[in-house]
């Protein structure tokens, strides 16, 4: 557990970023965020006063700042309005309901003035984004303070944040503030919001939102004036409930987070959770006819928390909030909101996920516009192992669910590369399923690639060198092949940035006395290197390696059994040969990658002897040979 005043003192040095000095050439900027917000309940406006200290870490001159005003989407004829009608599957929460919003009902936030170090300076309000021209630059390493006054109104709830959601809950507070856009190593990040993903500036929070005393708050950070609220904050457990009139002052701060977000509700329970030798972790539910599963929430929560700690890397902070609210699940720095009405095995599913998030949205900070699979596709693969142990589902089908949507994605016709940006997909079908399922697949395949102890290794690597440092796709490959000893740039290509796709299949097999020829296919363009399982009559099995040329190494044997290592397979050639010390009579059953880790699309073509057998073209179409 890292320990609080460290970590304001530490990160809130001026301009300190936390990879300024283990990683040089990814600098990063710095944000200090002071608000103060004034909430009217009855109309669903807030007031807002908001000092932004601006630290600029690059190397470049900045001529002007971009913010982002996410509540504009949720007005008729804004782009995600109309991306979601235009789209061929919009989301089913979306559709047209934001064409069809009220005068009330809408969501917006108004700039009524910006300073910059005390002057005025201008601005234009463009759909989501606030261009503002600076009167001064932003040297490399100057800071610079803007002030801003403005007011919003909370949108009637239709995409992760808004009033009165579906189950009831007043308010889920996400992506409500005027936000500073980001400016990394690529430039500026001022995407209009879809409704898709975020992206956001390390920095540190001091929010104090003023709101109807009956309202319990719970969100990003921590309450620093627990006595003075209540609520079930002073003494965890015990609510206490207020009755509705003048305002609660709700004072929150948060270090070394990206966002913050809050929720509000009257009938808000508020529990607690403690994880060994990690965060405190508060539950935030309205008491209904399913509040015994949110009082079975914490146990299984707990366990998860000390499952990530051990596998993946340890959470860096001392809290966590499971919060109601919201249209799904949706992750946020320290929080996360999820809607409540489930059966136990879906809230246990659903908090699961969105927590595991904290590692790879919340703490690595991987730009989800353009790596949505880095985030989404990872969580996903942890989410699985966690929900695997906590439920005891058999470990051999953890995956299962992520490679046969990925089959049928990439048999749809409709895939498009992860490469792809988050927006710009042209399908929610393949953005959904490729972000997720596909990049879940990217690492469990991998530890077939590199061997599950070494991929092991690496994740908890990757966590541990890239944190609050925003890594890439290329920094997670660097990662994996200093831990493995490997080149993996080829998987990273194939996988990311082409729609080829992975099928081998036995040709033909002949032999003689003493002898089988076995041939392999390449079938599909994506290269890969093979384990091939032979299991004699006799009941003898022996594992058969085939590296790919291009990894320039091989795996360490994962198997307690003997390994037989082969020549290796140079990606060009369609067909390998090889030959094995057995009469053909005494070979039972041959079977390509046994583990099933390999996303083969057409296993049926992996195991010999099998129903069909494919023509052996011998070595004009190219054969490598293999003799053992």
């Amino acid at each position: 557990m890292i320990n609080r005043i460290f970590l304001f003192v530490f990160f809130s040095l001026p301009g300190f970023t936390p990879c300024v000095l283990a990683q040089p050439d990814r600098w990063q900027q710095g944000v200090e965020y002071t608000m103060n917000i004034d909430m009217d309940v009855a109309t669903h406006r807030f007031t807002g006063k908001q000092k932004l200290v601006y630290y600029n870490n690059s190397p470049d001159t900045l001529n002007k700042v971009f913010y982002h005003l996410y509540f504009n989407a949720f007005q008729p004829g804004s782009a995600m309005d109309v991306r979601s009608r235009t789209i061929e599957d919009p989301d089913s929460r979306v559709r047209d309901r934001i064409f069809h919003l009220k005068e009330n009902e809408v969501g917006y936030q108004k700039i009524n003035s910006l300073k910059q170090n005390g002057k005025a300076i201008s601005y234009k309000v463009v759909g989501t984004i606030l261009e503002v021209h600076l009167s001064k630059p932003i040297l490399p390493g100057a800071e610079t303070t803007f002030e801003m006054d403005f007011q919003a109104q909370v949108p009637k709830q239709i995409r992760r944040s808004g009033r009165d959601n579906a189950e009831g809950i007043a308010y889920s507070m996400a992506q409500w503030y005027p936000k500073m856009c980001e400016y990394d190593y690529q430039g500026w990040h001022a995407n209009p919001y879809i409704g898709r993903e975020f992206y956001g500036v390390w920095g540190s929070y001091d929010v104090t939102i003023a709101i109807d005393s009956a309202y319990t708050i719970g969100g990003t950070g921590y309450l620093e004036n627990p006595r003075e609220i209540g609520h079930g904050y002073e003494k965890p457990g015990q609510q206490v409930k207020r009755k509705s009139g003048d305002k609660l002052n709700w004072h929150f701060t948060a270090t070394n987070a990206h966002d913050f977000m809050w929720a509000a509700d009257p009938d808000y329970a508020h529990a607690t959770a403690q994880v060994p030798n990690g965060p405190t972790v508060h539950f935030f539910y309205e008491a209904d006819t399913l509040v015994e599963n949110w009082e079975k929430l914490p146990e299984f929560t707990v366990k998860a928390f000390e499952y990530m700690n051990a596998h993946f890397g340890k959470y860096p902070y001392d809290k966590y909030a499971v919060i109601q609210g919201g249209d799904g699940g949706m992750e946020y720095p320290m929080a996360t909101l999820i809607t409540g009405h489930r059966n136990l095995k879906s809230l246990v599913g659903v908090t699961v996920h969105e927590m595991i998030h904290s590692w790879y949205q919340g703490v690595l900070g991987t730009n989800e516009s353009l790596y949505a699979w880095m985030d989404e596709g990872f969580t996903s693969y942890a989410s699985s192992l966690v929900m695997a142990e906590l439920l005891n589902i058999d470990p051999q089908n953890t995956h299962a669910g992520s490679y046969s949507s990925y089959f049928a994605l990439a048999k749809s016709g409709k895939e498009e590369p992860l490469a792809t940006h988050a927006d710009h997909f042209n399908t929610n079908f393949a953005y959904g399923i490729g972000s997720y399922s596909k990049g879940a697949v990217f690492l469990n395949q991998l530890s077939y690639v590199v061997g599950e102890k070494v991929f092991e290794q690496g994740m908890r690597n990757y966590f541990n060198t890239w944190k609050f440092k925003h890594p890439n796709v290329n920094d997670f490959i660097r990662i994996m092949e200093k831990t493995s000893g490997l080149e993996l740039d080829w998987y990273r290509e194939d996988w990311v940035n082409t729609l080829n796709t992975i099928d081998y299949g036995f040709g033909l097999v002949t032999g003689t006395e003493g002898n089988t020829t076995v041939s392999l296919d390449r079938i599909g363009k994506m290269a890969m290197p093979l384990d091939i399982l032979v299991t004699l009559k006799d009941g003898t099995k022996e594992l058969y390696y085939i590296p790919l040329e291009v990894m320039r190494g091989e795996k360490e044997n994962e198997t307690d059994s003997k390994r037989i290592v082969m020549e290796d397979w140079p990606w060009v050639y369609p067909a390998y040969r090889m030959n094995l010390p057995h009469s053909p009579g005494d070979i039972e059953s041959m079977e390509i990658d046994p583990t099933m880790r390999m996303a083969d699309v057409d296993r049926a073509n992996n195991t010999y002897p099998n129903k069909s057998e494919v023509e052996f073209k011998g070595e004009e179409t190219g054969m490598h040979q293999q003799e053992y």
